[in-house]
């Protein structure tokens, strides 16, 4: 069941409530997942000895005038106007309407339909942030009106995603540890100082600092590549194995951490719903926030800890590599989408239409339910934990025979897969505990 919004710490910052009575067996998702990942290593290592993802070399183009339309200037104009027009409406909510969540869509706004629903839009759509981003929009028109035309500066080398990776952090810890996450003055400061950051450093360093530098267009970069629709290299708009557009993930500084902190704040939010962990919030000496804040670092860091330990003994085992730390980031991408499914989905169908119906103005209709069961929720849980595991075994393997002797790239797994297992275990206890 997930919580009203008018308990705001409990239904903005924990998606999906208590999941100590969901009624499905441990015994049976533990074993379904450990036979899962399994027979797909097995299955992989006997009969996948070569790699077949192309990255962004690979996809069915689509209609030519189906790709002038998306590309029409009229279009990205109408998408950019109605991020901005979104963002404005958010901004005036949060300027005129009143403190309390339970009446004000804004904070349901940031944490659902834009934090959340920025999931399933990315995995139909693409990176669509790129285009509804009104940062972006605002920079283009502020550079507009001053009329510039002078050179941007160079990003710093080895800059990255590193950004992105600080971003997504904060805005994490915005969500799960700051003392009032959905009180108006709390998100208008946040924003502000957002905003204000990401439009100087994209002064500086001109429009292509948002690609890197703005955690959202990263994360939605990230997901979209699991989409179906994807750029072939040449620019044709195409229909892809999902699997090829996670191979062209770019191999850049940062990416490891962006990725952790997505799945290290996810698996945060889940323990941070347990009660043991809330009767520490309550008592901790240092208090609620920077206990909380030390508790979002520790799991940050004990994800990375596991991932760099894991790349380590792969290099042991198979022999160097130039990037042993980003050559399998990429497969915890489809992990840490499904973290995201299982622990953000009864929030999006629930308290997503409430806020819209309150942004309209008609939010007097019954208490918001779950379309799923509690056996239901439980089982699509269950199951997109294990499907994205399963996924990163599929990608890791790929990219290990593309990168290592046929001798030794099925060795070379065993670290990946004793990593998929020691996250599956973890996943897995949050939601079933």
């Amino acid at each position: 069941m997930v919580p009203h919004l008018a308990e705001p710490l409990t239904a903005l910052a924990h998606g999906i409530g208590s999941q100590h009575d969901l009624p499905i067996s441990p015994f049976y998702a533990f074993a379904g997942a450990f036979a899962a990942l399994f027979v797909s290593f097995l299955a992989l290592g006997l009969l996948w000895s070569t790699s077949r993802f192309h990255g962004d070399r690979s996809g069915r183009a689509l209609p030519v005038a189906l790709q002038r339309a998306a590309d029409a200037p009229t279009t990205r104009t109408a998408l950019r106007g109605l991020g901005l027009a979104a963002a404005l409406a958010v901004l005036l909510h949060l300027l005129l309407g009143p403190d309390d969540p339970a009446r004000n869509p804004a904070p349901g706004a940031v944490y659902v339909l834009f934090w959340v629903g920025l999931v399933p839009a990315s995995l139909l759509l693409g990176p669509v942030w790129r285009l509804l981003n009104p940062l972006r929009t605002l920079h283009r028109l502020l550079r507009r009106a001053r009329r510039r035309t002078d050179p941007d500066r160079p990003l710093p080398t080895g800059l990255g995603q590193w950004p992105a990776a600080a971003g997504l952090f904060a805005f994490t810890w915005l969500e799960l540890a700051a003392p009032d996450p959905a009180s108006t003055s709390t998100l208008l400061m946040a924003l502000a100082v957002y905003a204000t950051t990401q439009l100087v450093l994209a002064a500086r360093f001109g429009e292509r600092w948002f690609d890197d530098g703005d955690a959202f267009d990263a994360y939605s970069a990230l997901l979209a590549r699991l989409s179906l629709l994807g750029r072939r290299s040449d620019g044709r708009l195409v229909l892809r194995n999902p699997f090829h557009g996670l191979d062209a993930t770019p191999e850049r500084p940062g990416l490891v951490a962006t990725v952790c902190v997505l799945l290290g704040s996810t698996a945060y939010d889940g323990f941070s719903d347990q009660p043991s962990w809330i009767n520490t919030l309550q008592t901790s000496p240092l208090g609620r926030t920077p206990t909380a804040t030390l508790g979002l670092l520790a799991s940050v860091t004990l994800v990375a800890t596991l991932y760099c330990l894991c790349a380590a003994a792969t290099r042991l085992v198979s022999g160097p590599h130039p990037g042993p730390l980003t050559a399998f980031a990429h497969s915890l991408v489809p992990i840490a989408l499904g973290y995201l499914v299982a622990h953000y989905f009864s929030l999006l169908v629930t308290e997503g239409p409430r806020t819209v119906s309150m942004a309209v103005g008609t939010d007097n209709g019954p208490e918001p339910a779950s379309p799923l069961g509690p056996g239901g929720l439980a089982a699509l849980q269950v199951v997109a934990v294990v499907t994205g595991h399963v996924l990163g075994v599929v990608a890791a393997h790929d990219r290990s025979v593309r990168l290592f002797p046929p001798a030794k790239a099925v060795a070379g797994q065993l670290p990946l897969l004793a990593l998929m297992i020691t996250y599956t275990i973890g996943g897995l206890s949050l939601l079933l505990n």
